[in-house]
């Protein structure tokens, strides 16, 4: 029978590590399908909280917030996008791509785990930025993001045009960072157990057997 396991993963859209990350997470969970029953709940982190709505072009970002070059800039990306596709992820950044406030988005993810629908929204809001360069605190993008995910449109235009779960989101982002949380993807499992980064699948499948064993 298979062990049920509690697994938060606390992370951010814009985040190009934790599509990598899930990717490789859910990969792992697939191998190891025989030993564990998981549920996985995503949680509110922002890279960038004081982002203006429209964003800033990428390179100027990482210029100002690592000093890095355009040159490290674009390896660094090619980097990622490799990795990206290695989990079967499409990265598709550029020179001119941006970085957007995410709260929005954050909000419209804490409504959809009441309705049962987060992972598919998250998977959706994580294609919308990265594959087709979309941005994530664009109202019509996440109303068109929800749509993917099987959720209702106008519900979840009135969740963004009402600010409703603003409270929540916030109080959700202090709660991980008390823990000790400072960067992401972080992967929680059963409260006890923490894996960081953007992992390969045969990681995350390590650690997750030998939680298992440890705890059999």
């Amino acid at each position: 029978m298979a062990r049920p396991m509690k697994i938060d993963f606390v992370s951010d859209v814009s985040c190009p590590w934790c599509i990598i990350g899930l990717r490789g997470l859910e990969e792992a969970l697939a191998r190891t399908g025989d030993l564990i029953d998981a549920r996985i709940s995503f949680h509110p982190f922002e890279l960038n909280p004081n982002m203006p709505p429209e964003g800033q072009n990428i390179v100027e970002h990482i210029a100002q917030k690592y000093g890095s070059t355009p040159e490290q800039s674009a390896a660094n990306r090619e980097m990622i996008r490799a990795r990206a596709a290695e989990v079967g992820f499409t990265m598709a950044t550029s020179n001119d791509s941006r970085i957007y406030n995410t709260f929005d988005a954050h909000r419209l993810l804490h409504w959809a785990e009441i309705e049962g629908k987060q992972a598919a929204l998250k998977h959706a809001l994580f294609e919308a930025y990265f594959t087709n360069g979309q941005a994530p605190s664009d109202h019509e993008v996440l109303i068109a993001a929800a749509e993917q995910a099987g959720l209702d449109g106008a519900a979840a235009r009135e969740v963004l045009e009402s600010g409703r779960y603003a409270e929540d989101v916030r109080r959700a982002e202090q709660l991980w960072q008390s823990r000790g949380i400072a960067s992401v993807p972080a992967v929680i499992i059963d409260d006890r157990y923490l894996i960081s980064g953007g992992q390969p699948p045969a990681a995350f499948e390590q650690a997750l057997r030998n939680i298992v064993a440890e705890t059999a």
